[in-house]
């Protein structure tokens, strides 16, 4: 029988996951879920991969602290019978950070977990979260081998002046970098668009992957070359609830006249800021093209004219624009934003194709026209699986035996 993979992407409160089977050496899905809620009101739900409903439960919030661990036990409880007998041969880890230490997927152990806990400072608010998960698979299953794919991979390699901050030079080499993150699904982005437009995929390429957490990534030959999000993964385009773009003097102020600390200011940055702080109605697109308060027109104004200027600059990096692409929840699901975007960008010779735009692509320019513009769905999961595969299968079978997480 073949062997399955199962993936685990793992937030502040939820766990997506995802179980491919290996057919013909490659993943194929067969069910994705997640649990959402965690620390409020769990709630897991899995469906296959056409989208029907295959199970769904909810249970009382645990402590503070065990709320992954529980979910985890959920997940795997019922993935024991979808298996139906099939083992899993790894579990894949979308992992926020990998530091300078890695750049490439690799097996966890003792050590890797150590240096990747080392780096939560630098991504306070997503790197526990995913490794509560590894830890939670390590108590139940030791075992089990678990791979951690990092957000930050796709991006090294790039020319060292675009990963320079203007601040004294041992801050730099204490790490103090642009690193960037959504990885995995630029990563992906890049495979799918030599799929579906070969003409294009190696030449220069903006790929704006819009959701509750945004950024933009411009590309030459399907590779890196500059990115919105830096040090952190607050940087670059307002998000959901993260500020974007902010004039460090803004920190000071805030620190000096109204005493904030770090924990405060945390808060605001990651928390209240963006289109939730913006609108002060909702941090979701939906709710905000719904609402008749004006504040909620100024934050989608705000949110498509900076997509509009990053789109400018990483045409400057990257020397002009063959194509465009739209990914992630927004990205994919929201025809407005993307209308909004291309009419603003007519200076950069795009057109669109209003008919296709209104049913998601995938192409939403005119044929023929370049820059061509894209709606393509991401699937960092897939990748995920991708990467966990060939980790495994690359190693012999005593190391794979040797010191898990």
């Amino acid at each position: 029988m073949n062997d399955l993979i199962l993936t685990l992407n793992a937030g502040s409160s939820s766990v997506k996951f995802a179980l491919y089977e290996i057919v013909d050496d490659a993943p194929a899905v067969r069910v994705k879920g997640q649990v959402e809620g965690i620390g409020t009101a769990p709630h897991f739900v899995a469906k296959d991969p056409s989208g029907k409903l295959l199970a769904e439960s909810y249970w009382e919030a645990v402590p503070a602290g065990q709320g992954h661990a529980r979910a985890f036990k959920q997940i795997w409880n019922w993935l024991a019978d979808a298996a139906q007998g099939q083992a899993i041969l790894a579990v894949g880890h979308r992992v926020g950070h990998g530091g300078e230490t890695y750049a490439e997927p690799v097996l966890v152990d003792a050590q890797v977990l150590h240096v990747l806990t080392g780096l939560i400072p630098l991504v306070p608010l997503h790197q526990p979260n995913n490794l509560a998960a590894i830890r939670a698979v390590a108590m139940d299953h030791p075992e089990l081998p678990q791979v951690a794919c990092f957000d930050t991979g796709f991006h090294r390699g790039r020319a060292r002046v675009t990963e320079q901050l203007g601040l004294p030079r041992a801050l730099l080499d204490r790490g103090v970098k642009r690193y960037g993150f959504h990885g995995l699904s630029y990563e992906y982005i890049a495979g799918r668009l030599r799929e579906l437009a070969p003409e294009v995929a190696d030449g220069r390429v903006v790929v704006a992957h819009l959701g509750s957490g945004a950024s933009m990534t411009a590309l030459i030959g399907g590779r890196s070359v500059d990115t919105t999000m830096s040090f952190s993964a607050l940087d670059g385009l307002p998000m959901g609830t993260r500020c974007g773009v902010l004039d460090a003097g803004v920190i000071l102020f805030l620190m000096r006249e109204d005493g904030l600390g770090v924990t405060e200011l945390e808060d605001l940055l990651y928390k209240r800021s963006g289109l939730l702080g913006l609108s002060g109605v909702s941090n979701d697109l939906r709710d905000l093209h719904a609402s008749d308060d004006p504040r909620a027109a100024e934050a989608i104004d705000y949110f498509c004219y900076r997509i509009g200027q990053t789109l400018g600059a990483l045409c400057a990096s990257i020397g002009g624009l063959d194509a465009l692409v739209f990914t992630a929840g927004v990205g994919e699901n929201d025809a407005v934003v993307r209308a909004r975007v291309c009419r603003d960008a007519a200076w950069l010779g795009i057109r669109l194709d209003e008919a296709a735009n209104g049913t998601q692509g995938p192409r939403i320019s005119p044929p023929g026209a370049i820059p061509s513009v894209w709606v393509i769905p991401t699937d960092e999961e897939a990748m995920i699986a991708r990467h966990t595969l060939r980790v495994v299968r690359e190693l012999s079978s005593p190391t794979l035996g040797s010191d898990h997480a």
